[in-house]
């Protein structure tokens, strides 16, 4: 069963927690997402604290579609919309279904780093900006809740300048797949 749109219609830091065990796939390929951070409208770290641009206009939109902006002019990057002006990104999954897939677009072998960190995990499944707007609950994505209860752990964000201190990146205790050690 996916997660229906009021499941992202809530505070953006208990989304990104429950996300932390579901399963995401875009065109069939994906795995179990095991880190994510939070960001919303008030944070001096998010891209939406001076309001909607063009850039950013689907933070603005309504819950439950992507945000996908480009990172360093060289890595896309996915987010998934709480309420508005708040996002979720999706920093590192566990590699599942389409793992040859992600092997080719990534020209690595192994599925340690495949997804490990935002840039990596977005040209693995195939994610650039014709998604940015794009809803959650319809193809390409599917996203299907936890399966069971997640051990998470909660600690600062990373590869930020501003609120670094907001222990808002969760991560799945003890998973080799994250983007960076829990800290």
């Amino acid at each position: 069963m996916p997660l229906p749109t009021a499941f992202f219609d809530r505070d953006v830091a208990t989304v990104a927690r429950a996300l932390i065990g579901a399963d995401l796939r875009v065109d069939g390929v994906g795995g179990v997402i095991v880190e994510t951070e939070a960001y919303d409208a008030d944070d001096p770290a998010s891209h939406s604290v001076n309001g909607p641009t063009p850039r950013n206009a689907a933070m603005f939109g309504p819950a439950g579609h992507a945000y996908v902006y480009r990172s360093y002019g060289m890595h896309w990057c996915l987010n998934f919309v709480c309420r508005p002006g708040s996002a979720v990104l999706i920093r590192a999954i566990e590699p599942v279904a389409g793992v040859e897939t992600m092997i080719a677009r990534r020209g690595l072998a192994g599925p340690r780093l495949l997804c490990a960190g935002p840039g990596r995990l977005c040209q693995a499944l195939g994610v650039d900006r014709a998604l940015d707007g794009a809803p959650l609950d319809a193809p390409p994505f599917a996203l299907e809740p936890a399966a069971r209860d997640e051990d998470i752990h909660a600690g600062a964000r990373i590869g930020i300048t501003r609120a670094v201190d907001t222990p808002w990146r969760f991560c799945r205790t003890g998973s080799r797949f994250l983007s960076k050690p829990a800290r």
